[in-house]
């Protein structure tokens, strides 16, 4: 009880960043994420401080309790018009607990009784247009929400792509479309070797199905430094996400690498891909357009040259530290302006 309380107001935290915050002068708070131990008791902190408030929103938190709008193994959207979230409790989207669920619909409840969101926080900072399209649809005013896109720092430097495998970063789960990659390089049938890094509920299921099948290599949870070398040498990434991502880092990561990618359409990747110049795009859920996208880089070796090119100038043009320094400045500056102007 103390614990779900906590989640909707944390007394402990809200007196704990008052403190804090008068130690010396402040003139951010950026909250990368309050759920659940901080709770958004650490905007009214930062407020009674006299201090602007920024919020990144790496998710859809404040939209749907599970955070992803994913249910039943596709994009679910039913919460979002609702002042209330209740279909999320009536299907435990949250940890499979109709309990749990309802400790983050009560959040999410009472701070828009309270008009936390509007009132509380300056500046949204979202890491495409494609999420902040969905928060301006969930009511969140567009004047406050700035797109500031992921980056890779250190530049990890280009790889030359002579392994001669595809590769799979990224948590195994049903949302990251691992099920429909198993399916497609099970159509394959060992035309280019599959590696899979990661960890996740499904993890289990690739082990075994690793075990059992040849061209598919199961690596686990690698260090950044060892996932960057097989982004290097792999001929492509494969990213098969059937949920709205926020952004997609490991897409930047294979530009970073000048490796090109194999995406779905759904989410922010659409925003990343540049058809034909530095991936493909294959419908969602679609293992035959899987395949045969698939089949198409193993048999153009001068285009995917080329896209290894273009791919690396991507990342240069627009996911360098240096590029996100200067729009993360902006943002802050304009919280700070509407900090005054509100008080």
């Amino acid at each position: 009880v103390r614990l779900a309380l906590e989640t909707i107001w944390s007394h402990p935290v809200y007196r704990a960043i008052r403190e804090r915050l008068r130690r010396k002068r402040y003139d951010i708070v950026h909250v990368q994420n309050f759920f659940p131990l901080l709770s958004p008791a650490v905007y009214y902190a930062a407020k009674a401080e006299g201090v602007a408030v920024v919020q990144s929103l790496r998710n859809y938190r404040l939209m749907c309790p599970s955070a992803n709008y994913f249910r039943d193994g596709h994009p679910c959207e039913d919460c979002r018009d609702r002042f209330v979230p209740w279909p999320a409790v009536v299907h435990a989207c949250y940890q499979d607990s109709r309990r749990a669920t309802s400790v983050v619909a009560a959040t999410l409840t009472v701070h828009r009784i309270l008009r936390s969101w509007t009132k509380m926080v300056d500046v949204f900072i979202v890491a495409s247009s494609f999420t902040q399209t969905k928060f301006i649809e969930g009511g969140f005013s567009a004047d406050r929400i700035v797109v500031s896109p992921n980056f890779v720092y250190p530049d990890p430097g280009r790889g030359r792509g002579r392994g001669g495998y595809a590769l799979f970063v990224g948590r195994l789960s049903r949302e990251k479309g691992i099920e429909w990659l198993l399916s497609a390089w099970n159509r394959l049938d060992c035309s280019i070797p599959l590696k899979i890094a990661g960890e996740g509920p499904l993890s289990r299921m690739i082990q075994d199905t690793a075990q059992q099948r040849r061209g598919l290599e199961w690596l686990g949870a690698c260090p950044l430094s060892d996932t960057y070398d097989l982004m290097g040498d792999a001929a492509f990434l494969v990213v098969p996400s059937n949920w709205y991502e926020p952004f997609g880092r490991v897409v930047i990561e294979a530009f970073a690498k000048g490796t090109p990618v194999l995406t779905s359409r759904l989410g922010a990747l659409a925003e990343l891909i540049d058809d034909g110049r530095t991936g493909l795009f294959f419908r969602g859920g679609n293992v035959e357009d899987l395949v045969a996208k698939v089949e198409w880089m193993l048999a153009h070796s001068a285009e995917t040259a080329k896209m290894r090119d273009l791919a690396r100038k991507e990342f240069e043009a627009k996911y360098t530290g240096e590029h996100s320094y200067h729009q993360l400045m902006r943002a802050y500056h304009q919280a700070i302006e509407e900090d005054r102007k509100n008080r």
